[in-house]
């Protein structure tokens, strides 16, 4: 059971935002979709949840075709980019009236949600501060009982204390169970312990699909005297490298291989840095 995209492309006035675009989200696990701005991902999300239709392709839900069919399109929830609720209209009214239009809306756990986080019910929606309209986005989210979650940026104008909080949770209601989660997001070093599988788009292009361990392993630096780190990396697929004087640092995919000479220091890059080389690597020298 899983959301699955065959060859989805879609243009905006002769602009590719997404070009054939396969991939697959479901398994219970906590998916991370990440790109710079402009990558495609919003677009993606938005053409899984039909706000968007696709030029080419299609979208499956559980087997079944998503666009048009309420059915499908019922067992996803996207955390909205901006809250819609009427100006007069207070936090615990606005969770009330999400209830009424979701069916597997857990409305005790969104109250539950809302006090952990500190949201003020009584509080008109308008009222909210950036990072508490935030929350109420994530409680709504976390509280929809849809099998599929999506949150696109969610933790804007959160504190640290609060961006925690929504991790955890996300940990607990998302992956290793029936809930899949798909997130959003530029802030990769926080998101990373909680992201099982990583899916990286640029330029409407999806250039790795993997579990995340595999990805954090997927390459390596090494720095050094450049006479020394060019002759190590002759051969090797260099993703970006950056000098300053005499010294190089070059992002390499793949593992360290064969004996390290001496003068060279190689460490493993994480996810985040693994990204980042990739967005740059047209730019490598």
């Amino acid at each position: 059971m899983a959301i699955e995209l065959k060859n989805v492309s879609k243009s905006f006035g002769g602009v590719k935002a997404l070009s054939d675009v396969s991939v697959s989200f479901g398994g219970g696990k906590i998916y991370g979709l990440l790109g710079s701005n402009g990558a495609g991902k919003t677009t993606m999300l938005n053409i899984i949840t039909n706000r968007l239709y696709a030029d080419s392709g299609e979208v499956l839900i559980d087997g079944e075709r998503a666009p048009g069919r309420d059915r499908a399109l019922g067992k996803v929830y996207m955390m909205a980019e901006q809250n819609l609720f009427p100006d007069s209209m207070k936090v615990k009214a606005a969770i009330s009236v999400t209830a009424d239009f979701i069916p597997g809306f857990d409305t005790e756990l969104a109250l539950e949600l809302g006090k952990k986080f500190g949201l003020p019910l009584n509080k008109k929606v308008k009222a909210l501060s950036t990072g508490y309209a935030s929350i109420l986005r994530i409680v709504l989210a976390l509280s929809a009982g849809t099998p599929y979650v999506i949150f696109d940026e969610p933790v804007l104008g959160l504190d640290a204390q609060h961006r925690d909080m929504f991790y955890r949770l996300l940990m607990e209601h998302c992956g290793g169970g029936e809930q899949t989660g798909i997130i959003s997001t530029h802030l990769i070093q926080e998101a990373a312990p909680l992201i099982e599988h990583a899916v990286i788009i640029k330029d409407g292009e999806i250039i790795r699909n993997a579990p995340a361990e595999e990805l954090k392993g997927a390459a390596h630096t090494v720095t050094g005297p450049a006479g020394l780190v060019d002759g190590y990396t002759a051969g090797r697929r260099v993703l970006s490298a950056t000098s300053i004087g005499g010294l190089k640092t070059a992002c390499v995919e793949g593992e360290p291989e064969g004996r390290i000479p001496a003068g060279l220091e190689v460490s493993p890059m994480g996810l985040q840095d693994y990204f980042i080389s990739l967005m740059n690597e047209e730019g490598a020298k």
